[in-house]
């Protein structure tokens, strides 16, 4: 007897549908399951006979053969338990075979016991089963909310081989699982607001600027001037995500396995702050099989380093360029997969090693050498990639132990951004642009108009800070921005200069 049903497995962060077939004849006894699995499907065989015997329904004693399509693309992980279980018991009459399933996709681990556990990457497995005209999801219940987030399709939360069969035949029904919609506000999840930060106005200012156009920025100080509450607090002025990026987001947390399942959509930017010790395939992704690295888990979100210059410099090197094409892809002898990496780069770093260099009071205690050599480990090409470069200076006493007149919550800040991004919007929308440092080369001739002033600014600050082509596009998206920030169309000359200001530190810093 053949029976034919639907699973979905994963490769990078897409999903693709598999057609499972379940082949059970009158011979001798036994179980063999084909179309290039890893050792993960093999030992399948053992969960599906623990589960059908502890689950209340024995185990047909027939040959089995499971076929596992498109046999030429390898088979990884133990989500097609439950397709195979419900194969061989459809063959063996626990189902009743009128039952139609040519729409039903099942994905799940099984236990010995019968019991479902969840498996990564649901949800971009049963979005490409979606697409594909799938419309009923059977998984496991702790994967079931991030599957809601799908529209028009029907999704069962299962706990068990035996309530699942219950369920196909009638006998028992299971409501649809149901989520209720989430709500974001600005400190959701944080706990961190603006309004904590004393002082440093122009840094909060070059915050806003860099939330309101995606800009990547660079912080240097010594320590204790606020660089890290800063960074912290940035992913609480920035607009709220739309529902794709939602989607895309919760997809590659889903498949590290990262998604809480009490949360069936990540709805408030990622904050990802990893240590300085990482390698790269940490950071940008990669493993015998590739897996999202820390840039793909900012995704639409914010990558915070801090002590930038602790970084090994192959690791921050390995940055540049996921930064310029926002994407990464990882080639491995199993075939090459590409994830998305659209985020925003906020690196800290002290002037020195001592991190008093240039401190009105404090003597810095680092020889020039030294100085040179530590703020050397970050490059050129990764510094003409950080659009705003922000110093930010010692608080005084006066700043912490006074209430501060100017201090403004973050959601007072995140209107003016959000103003700031509608008004870029409607101008780049049909080009396709969420943010001006997503802008091509091309775009940003056709959208950064300057007035006769601004020409004359940007033609001075080209020849003396000695741009790159590079940071002469870089400057415009930032001289954009703070125009859009003004709602202007038109870039004057004193969004260049504020935008030019943001520039120089390399030439103060690194001579570049």
């Amino acid at each position: 007897m053949l029976s034919t049903v639907y699973s979905a497995g994963l490769f990078g962060i897409d999903g693709y549908v598999v057609t499972v077939e379940c082949n059970s004849q009158k011979r001798k006894q036994s179980f063999e399951i084909v179309g290039l699995p890893d050792t993960a499907v093999k030992e399948a065989k053992e969960r599906v006979r623990g589960a059908c015997d502890n689950g209340g329904m024995k185990f047909p004693p027939l040959a089995h053969t499971v076929n596992l399509a498109p046999a030429d693309k390898r088979k990884e992980g133990a989500g097609f338990d439950l397709a195979i279980v419900i194969g061989i018991l459809r063959n063996a009459g626990y189902i009743k075979p009128e039952v139609d399933l040519s729409k039903s996709v099942f994905i799940g681990e099984l236990s010995l016991s019968g019991q479902l556990r969840p498996v990564r990457g649901c949800l971009s497995m049963c979005s490409a089963a979606d697409k594909q005209g799938f419309d009923t999801f059977y998984v496991p219940r702790a994967n079931a909310p991030e599957v809601t987030v799908i529209p028009g399709v029907k999704v069962f939360a299962i706990d068990n081989v035996a309530q699942l069969v219950n369920h196909i035949n009638g006998t028992k029904l299971q409501p649809p699982a149901f989520v209720l919609p989430q709500k974001d506000t600005p400190g959701r999840s944080y706990g961190v607001d603006f309004i904590d930060v004393k002082g440093q106005y122009q840094a909060k200012r070059a915050m806003e600027i860099a939330a309101a156009g995606g800009h990547n920025i660079l912080l240097i100080g010594p320590p204790g001037t606020g660089k890290s509450m800063l960074a912290k607090r940035l992913p609480t002025i920035m607009p709220k995500m739309s529902f794709d990026e939602s989607i895309e987001t919760t997809k590659i947390h889903s498949i590290s396995g990262l998604l809480d399942e009490r949360d069936a959509l990540i709805i408030v930017r990622p904050f990802r702050s990893p240590h300085h010790t990482m390698s790269s395939a940490g950071l940008v992704g990669g493993g015998a099989n590739p897996m999202p690295g820390e840039i793909s888990l900012a995704h639409n979100g914010v990558l915070f380093l801090d002590e930038f210059t602790e970084f090994p410099k192959q690791v921050t090197d390995a940055l540049r360029q996921p930064l310029e094409d926002r994407k990464v892809t990882i080639t491995r002898s199993a075939g090459r997969v590409t994830y998305p990496c659209s985020f925003m780069l906020v690196a800290a770093m002290n002037p020195c090693r001592c991190g008093y260099y240039g401190h009105p009071t404090r003597p810095c205690t680092c020889r020039p050498d030294d100085v040179k050599r530590y703020i050397s480990k970050i490059s050129g090409p990764l510094l003409d990639r950080m659009d705003i470069q922000i110093e930010l200076p010692s608080v005084s006493y006066e700043e912490l132990s006074r209430p501060d007149p100017l201090a403004e919550k973050s959601e007072v800040i995140r209107e003016r951004v959000k103003r700031g991004r509608m008004f870029s919007k409607a101008r780049m929308e049909e080009d396709g642009f969420t943010c001006n440092a997503e802008l091509s080369p091309a775009m940003v001739r056709k959208y950064c108009v300057l007035t006769d002033k601004a020409q004359e600014y940007l033609k001075e600050a080209y020849d003396v800070l000695g741009l790159s082509a590079r940071g002469y596009d870089r400057l415009l998206r930032v001289a954009r921005t703070i125009a859009d920030l003004d709602e202007l169309e038109v870039i004057n000359d004193e969004h260049i200069a504020e935008a030019i200001n943001y520039r120089k530190l390399d030439k103060k810093y690194w001579n570049y």
